[in-house]
């Protein structure tokens, strides 16, 4: 390949990239609010469920959310009865935040059972070959953002001190 094809091939992959985040965004927004939720606390209690029982601590630094937009956060979700506090059994001043599995796919199951069926199809249809670089590309794609997500969350930090 030329330079400017290089060039134009990896334009149209950006551009895609950006596209997909886009429409990936927005399909979490009316799956989200099919279950009344905001696509944002949508997104958390995925984290949380994937995650497991953590302290409201944990699930901060794990998010980069503020201890008191956490608050927030657990106060909607337990409302809705998809989380809950729990006191540790070793140590009774802390507060485990569980999320309830159970709940959380009564409201949102069908949506990810379709999404899932439609994308098991989709990545059945490929290659060996072509699923390799898929992943590998995914792979790398995430631990790119999770470093840039980590130096971003670490600046904020530095900033609010």
């Amino acid at each position: 390949m030329s330079g400017s094809s290089d060039q134009q091939q990896i334009q149209t992959v950006t551009e895609m990239g950006r596209q997909f985040s886009d429409v990936t965004i927005l399909m979490h927004e009316a799956i989200a609010r099919k279950a009344g939720l905001s696509g944002t606390d949508h997104k958390y209690l995925g984290i949380m469920i994937q995650n497991g029982a953590m302290t409201a601590g944990e699930l901060s630094r794990l998010t980069g959310l503020t201890t008191g937009a956490v608050t927030g956060l657990i106060d909607r979700l337990e409302k809705k009865q998809l989380a809950r506090r729990e006191f540790d059994k070793d140590d009774r001043r802390k507060i485990i935040i569980v999320p309830d599995i159970q709940n959380a796919m009564k409201l949102v199951g069908e949506p990810f059972r379709e999404l899932q069926t439609k994308m098991v199809s989709l990545i059945s249809s490929l290659s060996e070959q072509e699923r390799e670089i898929i992943e590998k590309y995914m792979q790398s794609a995430m631990l790119i953002m999770k470093d840039v997500t980590k130096n971003l969350n670490k600046a904020h930090e530095h900033d609010n001190r």
